[in-house]
């Protein structure tokens, strides 16, 4: 039996909502590793909190996603 579904507003206490995204951060960037190698697929996650505090993923290397996609995407 599966779970009922989250009512999305913003959590107002502090604490409680600190807590929510870093378990929610947590499952993000799992899931974004998951993708990359089950897909072999090339995967960047960047994830900022309410403080500015920045979080990342890149399956192979940050700074070669961020080059790939930047250049143009070649005809095959």
């Amino acid at each position: 039996m599966g779970r009922g579904r989250v009512e999305l507003k913003r959590i107002e206490n502090k604490i409680n909502r600190q807590v929510t995204f870093s378990k929610r951060r947590n499952g993000l960037l799992k899931k974004a590793y998951e993708l990359s190698i089950l897909c072999d697929a090339e995967v960047a996650l960047i994830v900022f909190s309410s403080r500015g505090k920045l979080y990342e993923f890149g399956s192979v290397g940050f700074c070669s996603l961020v080059l790939l996609i930047g250049s143009p995407i070649q005809a095959l």
